[in-house]
C-alpha cells in the first residue's frame, strides 16, 4: 500500500486553516474534534507549551539542514528520562534492515515481529504509545521499541517517517542497524521538547470520560488507555462508512487502520455525549 493510499480518506475532510489543541478548524467554518491526533505525534494537542517557541529559535538561526549539533545530544537524554536503561538508535525513517522484516501479531496494539531470514522469530518489537496503562503511563519492558512521540512525524505503513526513535535493551540488539541518521537541528530540538513535555503531563493518561466508558461496555470498541481499537478489523468499505459517519458528526477519526483511535484530553459535554453515542452506533 503506497502512503497515498493509506491516507486517502482524508481527502474527505475539508481544508483544515487551524488546528488548537485537540480541535480542527476548516475552511468551512466547521470545527472537527480530532481523534487521530496525527497517529500520536498530537497526542498533547497541536499547540503544545514552548514547541511554538523552539521552533522560533532554532529555525531563526536557519537550521534546517542536517547539520551535526549538539541538540542529538539533548534529545538522547531526554529519551533516556522517558526510557531509563535503554540505548536508542535516531533515524529519518525506519530503517531496511528493520522495516522489511516487520508484520503485525498482537490485537491488543502494535506489537511486531521481527523474523530472521530463516523463518524463526527473532526479537519482539513493541510499537510503543505513551498512556496506553494508565497505572503506568510510561511503562514499556519489550527489549525493542519503535516509540510513537509528540513532535512532528508523517507514517508510511505505521512506521515514523521525519524522525524513527528505536529503544533497545542492549546495544547487541541494535547490532543489525546502522548508526544514527543526522537530522536537522530544527525536527530534533521540536522533538526534545515534545518528550519533556510527555514527562511533565503524567495526567493525561487519566482522562475520565463516564460517558464513553460506558458505550463502550456495549460497543464494537475496546479502550487501552487513551487508545480505542475495533475489536474485529472491519473491511475497507466498512471502514469508509465509519470514517464519514464520524466526520459528519464531528469528529476526525484515523485515516488508516494501522492508528489507534486516540481519545482527546479536552471534550466537552456535547462532544463526549456525541462520541459516546457514535461508539454504539
Amino acid at each position: 500500500m503506497s502512503a497515498n493510499d493509506e491516507f486517502s480518506l482524508l481527502k474527505n475532510v475539508p481544508n483544515v486553516l487551524r488546528a488548537r489543541g485537540f480541535r480542527l478548524y476548516t475552511q468551512g467554518g466547521r470545527r472537527l474534534t480530532d481523534l487521530w491526533l496525527n497517529g500520536g505525534a498530537a497526542v498533547l494537542g497541536h499547540t503544545m507549551p514552548n514547541m511554538l517557541r523552539e521552533l522560533k529559535n532554532t529555525a531563526s538561526r536557519g537550521l534546517y539542514a542536517p547539520f551535526p549539533h549538539f541538540t542529538e545530544r539533548r534529545f538522547l537524554k531526554a529519551l533516556s528520562q522517558l526510557f531509563p536503561n535503554r540505548v536508542f538508535r535516531i533515524f529519518a525513517a525506519p530503517p531496511e534492515e528493520l522495516a522489511l522484516n516487520i508484520i503485525n501479531t498482537d490485537k491488543h496494539g502494535f506489537t511486531r515481529i521481527n523474523k530472521e531470514e530463516d523463518g524463526k522469530s527473532g526479537v519482539s518489537i513493541k510499537f510503543w504509545r505513551p498512556y496506553t496503562d494508565p497505572s503506568d503511563p510510561f511503562a514499556a519492558d519489550s527489549p525493542l521499541i519503535i516509540a510513537a512521540l509528540p513532535g512532528i512525524q508523517s507514517w508510511r505503513n505505521g512506521l515514523p517517517l521525519g524522525l524513527c526513535v528505536i529503544a533497545a535493551a542492549s546495544e547487541e540488539l541494535l547490532s543489525h542497524l546502522p548508526p544514527n541518521d543526522i537530522l536537522p537541528p530544527v525536527l530534533l530540538t521540536m522533538a526534545s521538547r515534545g518528550v519533556y513535555n510527555l514527562l511533565a503531563s503524567p495526567e493525561r493518561g487519566k482522562p475520565a470520560l463516564p460517558r464513553v466508558n460506558k458505550a463502550l461496555n456495549k460497543s464494537r470498541w475496546r479502550r487501552k488507555g487513551i487508545y480505542l481499537y475495533l475489536k474485529e478489523k472491519p473491511d475497507n468499505d466498512t471502514r469508509i462508512l465509519l470514517f464519514n459517519k464520524f466526520l459528519e458528526s464531528g469528529f476526525l477519526l484515523p485515516p488508516t487502520p494501522a492508528h489507534p483511535l486516540i481519545l482527546p484530553a479536552e471534550l466537552s459535554d456535547g462532544e463526549e455525549s456525541k462520541l459516546a453515542q457514535l461508539l454504539l452506533e
